[in-house]
Parts: C-alpha cells; sequence; structure tokens
C-alpha cells in the first residue's frame, strides 16, 4: 500500500449505477494518473446495501474501497455525507478526491471542499499531473470562451467535478482483486438539519446522452424552433438522442441538459449528425470521443464541415426533413 497522502479518492455514487457511469470513469482516469504518484487508487462508498457496488468498483480500478454500510445511510444526506467523507479524509489523507459533476456531485463537493478547507474545480473537461506532482485540473471558464489549467499547490485534498462523459470506463474484469476497508458508523454521527420524507425516481424515458450511440446534434442553422423540432422526430426513427448547441438552448429550441459543448455534455456516439452548426470550439471541444461524424451546413468552410467525415453542402432542414421521409418509407415497406 503506498502513502496515504498520494492516494487518489473517487467518491462512489451508486444510486443510478447503470445509467451514471461516472464514478467508474473518474475510477479509469485515476488509475492513468496513479503511476505518476506512484498513488493507489481508493473508491469510497456511503449506503446501505453495497457489496454489489464494491465489487463493481474494484472490478473497474479500485484498488481500495473505503465502506460505510448501514440503514442510516441508506438516504442521501449532504451534511452527514460531507461529515463522514471529511473525517474519512481527516485520516487517512488523500492527495486527490475526485467527484462527478452530476447535480449529486455539484451540491456534495463543495459542501466537502469547504469542511475540508481545500479548492474545488468544477465541471472539469480533463485531469492530468504536472511535472511538479500536482493535479491539473482542466476547465471552462468565462463561460466557456476560455479554457483554463488550474492547480492547488498547498492544500489538500486536491478536489475536481469532472463531467459524465469526459473519460472511458476500464472494462469490467472479474479477476480484479482490491482491499476493502469497512468503517464503523461514529457514534456522535451529525443529526442532519433536514429531514427526507419520501423519495421516488422518476422513470427513465431515454438513454444517456453520453452514452448514445446515435447523437443528433442542432444549431442555429435548423433556422426555427419549428424546424429544430424536426430533429426529435429524426432521433426516435434512429433510436438516437438530440443535443444542442449553446445558441440553440439560450434560444429555448431545447433544454440545458441537451447541451452538447465544454459547458455542457461530452459525447462519444457511434455516428453522430451535426445539423446547422458552425462549430466553434466551445461546442467541438466536447465530440472528440465520436466515431464518425456527418455535416451538414450551408457554409462549406464551417469549422464543423472541415472536422466531418462526410460533408453535405445544403440546407440542414431540408437535408433532416428528407431523411426523415426515406426512413418512415423504409419502416413501412
Amino acid at each position: 500500500m503506498t502513502e496515504s497522502g498520494k492516494n487518489i479518492w473517487v467518491f462512489g455514487d451508486y444510486r443510478n449505477y447503470f445509467q451514471n457511469r461516472v464514478t467508474l470513469q473518474l475510477l479509469s482516469r485515476a488509475r492513468d494518473l496513479a503511476p505518476a504518484l506512484d498513488a493507489e487508487v481508493c473508491a469510497v462508498i456511503l449506503g446501505h446495501e453495497l457489496e454489489e457496488y464494491v465489487g463493481e468498483y474494484i472490478a473497474h480500478g479500485a484498488q481500495t474501497v473505503y465502506v460505510m454500510d448501514d440503514p442510516v445511510l441508506k438516504d442521501y444526506n449532504v451534511e452527514r455525507y460531507a461529515d463522514l467523507t471529511a473525517r474519512l479524509a481527516a485520516v487517512h489523507a488523500p492527495g486527490i478526491l475526485l467527484v462527478g459533476a452530476t447535480d449529486f456531485g455539484r451540491e456534495f463537493a463543495p459542501v466537502l471542499a469547504k469542511r475540508l478547507k481545500t479548492g474545488l474545480t468544477a465541471d472539469c473537461i480533463d485531469l492530468g499531473i504536472d511535472e511538479d506532482g500536482l493535479l491539473v485540473q482542466t476547465a471552462p471558464s468565462f463561460g466557456g470562451n476560455l479554457i483554463a489549467d488550474i492547480v492547488t499547490p498547498d492544500a489538500r485534498p486536491q478536489m475536481a467535478t469532472v463531467r459524465p462523459g469526459t473519460f472511458q470506463e476500464i472494462p469490467h474484469d472479474d479477476t480484479a482483486r482490491g482491499r476493502v476497508v469497512r468503517l464503523p458508523l461514529p457514534e456522535d454521527l451529525p443529526v442532519p438539519r433536514v429531514r427526507l420524507i419520501s423519495a421516488q425516481r422518476l422513470p427513465q424515458r431515454t438513454q444517456c446522452l453520453e452514452e448514445a450511440d446515435v447523437v443528433i446534434c442542432g444549431g442555429r442553422g435548423m433556422g426555427t424552433r419549428a424546424k429544430f423540432k424536426k430533429l426529435f422526430d429524426l432521433a426516435r426513427l434512429m433510436e438516437g438522442e438530440v443535443g444542442a448547441t449553446r445558441p440553440v438552448v439560450h434560444a429555448k429550441w431545447a433544454g440545458h441538459d441537451a447541451l452538447v459543448g465544454q459547458a455542457g455534455r461530452h459525447v462519444r456516439p457511434k455516428i453522430l449528425f451535426s445539423f446547422g452548426i458552425s462549430g466553434a470550439i466551445q461546442h467541438t471541444a466536447a465530440l472528440s470521443g465520436a466515431d464518425f461524424i456527418i455535416a451538414v451546413n450551408k457554409n462549406p468552410h464551417a469549422t464543423m464541415m472541415k472536422m466531418a467525415d462526410v460533408a453535405v453542402v445544403a440546407d440542414a432542414s431540408q437535408v433532416c426533413s428528407a431523411l426523415i421521409r426515406e426512413l418512415k418509407a423504409r419502416i413501412r415497406e
């Protein structure tokens, strides 16, 4: 086991495990970073009936898993979870602590960082190690117009939240072995100021945008809100998901959860359709994982057209309509 002050911790959010893979993606990146620090990759998990997830984290790269399993922790509470994690970090002194930039992580990580009296870089799009052994936390700034490399030279742990889909998870390895450290619930557990009365998970109607094999992205070049809606019809026919650029989201043609870009989601589809998108860096930076890109734009010199494997110089709305007609005709046949 390596020196505790060097280790990389990943906080495990397992509550929507099969749709939200960000914890596994962070374990993968932590394994990439660990050799430069001679560090061990550790997962931290709080809750109840956790055995399945402990095994999954080891199979996806965790070398040690710290587990606090108790019925009292079944329901997430930010004050209680942050207090317990801060106590654990005070004892074992991790060098780096990573959290997924989900709704959970955006609430939990700042509270934890405050308790640990350390910094936090939110919504990172990359992580690296510099020549001094510091975590380089790459994140958009100034509304996504700039990319900043941030380090935490003094305070520990170095903390960052990372967007889902930024890294690839390690394939499941049934032969992987790891150390499991089971921790008792402390007697002086804090009484939370907010009490959960009931909770209900809404049904998952669509697949996660980051995990979709087919992503159909639209920009202002679609022309109007009504024409942009055609992309949803095309997505249903192709069993894909719809993404959008920042101007489209600002125009309220699509919700913020559809934003693809540095300030939104990173996608890795097998096929990416780009309709009416010029190709600003804030958008294209989130497309590096796409296997094959088909772009449609009136401007043959648009950046998106240069990135594409297939570039079609045409009106985006008209091409979308033609594809919908063709697919419907084939279905009827």
